[in-house]
């Protein structure tokens, strides 16, 4: 029996069909669940820094919808302008302020700090701002960049919010991370890059530190009604993602580009997670773990040495920052 011929017309329509459905569905796969709770956030007043665009905007938008108090805390004031009001224009919520923040500069925070202490609560801080794969720069104290903005800025920021939160408990710390945490070391004997400099590894061990610090800070405050935990959005298609090889290089967005246009999450979509983490209430009391996706997860010691690397860490960190 002769089988028949599919014609060649056919065929290319066919195969062509066949690979944008597929292309369809693993985009749909990758934008991730989304968190579909109409949870109220009336009353509760919310930090998010680096609101001004991406994630953090995605963030405070959610929240200011829920009633929540949002205060955006940036670095770039006029975008920060602009983002507060597209977020009240489209929420009807007025209860939203910008606050300057430069998470490179020790005395920045500090005022920032003192300014919110000044609030009548502080129920959730959302660690968003970070800086990735950037050319060696130093912070105003001269810390490494990225060292100094995604781990040291954030970890003196959460301490001198933690008497708030303390007060305003139950309260919630939320600190971003991406997972190449997991291929990092911390180096003590270099740990500001003196000798050495690479701006991936720089990174990695910007996220290992968050990671380390933010288990640390969950064990410390066990019992106090805070929580710390962490969230990894997924690869999401923010200003983050400027310093890299992709937006630098023609070649590499030409051969790279099209995967991660596939696999990239809208700010939106990549907000889902962090959102959950702030506002789900089933979560309330769940501490020093880190949500992937909506769903919580432990964060394993990768190392034998992590534990003690913690611990030494947090140590450096008081030292470094200058608080006791």
């Amino acid at each position: 029996m002769r089988i028949p011929q599919i014609p060649k017309p056919v065929f290319r329509l066919s195969l062509f069909g066949t690979i944008c459905g597929a292309v369809v569905l693993i985009k749909d796969y990758t934008k991730g669940k989304r968190y579909r709770s109409e949870e109220r956030m009336a009353g509760k007043t919310v930090i998010v820094t680096g609101a001004n665009s991406g994630i953090g905007q995605a963030t405070s938008h959610d929240l200011a919808k829920r009633g929540a108090r949002v205060i955006m805390a940036c670095r770039d004031m006029g975008a920060c302008g602009r983002a507060r009001d597209t977020i009240v224009k489209d929420t009807f919520n007025q209860n939203v302020s910008c606050k300057y923040l430069d998470l490179s500069s020790m005395q920045s925070i500090r005022r920032f700090a003192e300014e919110v202490n000044k609030e009548n609560r502080v129920d959730i801080l959302i660690n968003n701002a970070g800086i990735m794969m950037c050319k060696k720069a130093m912070t105003a104290e001269g810390i490494e960049l990225q060292l100094g903005v995604n781990h040291f800025g954030s970890f003196l920021l959460t301490h001198l919010l933690l008497d708030k939160l303390k007060e305003s408990a139950p309260s919630r710390v939320i600190n971003l991370t991406s997972l190449s945490y997991k291929t990092a070391n911390i180096n003590f004997e270099d740990l500001n890059s003196d000798e050495s400099y690479s701006e991936s590894g720089a990174y990695k061990q910007s996220k290992l530190a968050l990671v380390l610090s933010s288990k640390e800070y969950a064990k410390r405050l066990e019992g106090t009604g805070v929580t710390v935990n962490l969230v990894y959005p997924g690869i999401t298609k923010t200003k983050i993602s400027r310093h890299t090889d992709l937006n630098k290089s023609f070649i590499s967005w030409l051969v790279l580009g099209p995967v991660f246009w596939l696999v990239e999450k809208s700010p939106e979509e990549g907000a889902q997670t962090v959102i959950y983490a702030a506002v789900e209430p089933n979560i309330e009391k769940t501490n020093g773990k880190i949500f992937i996706d909506l769903e919580e997860q432990e964060i394993p010691y990768l190392r034998e040495s992590d534990e003690v690397d913690g611990k030494r860490l947090f140590a450096t960190s008081q030292k470094w920052t200058r608080i006791t």
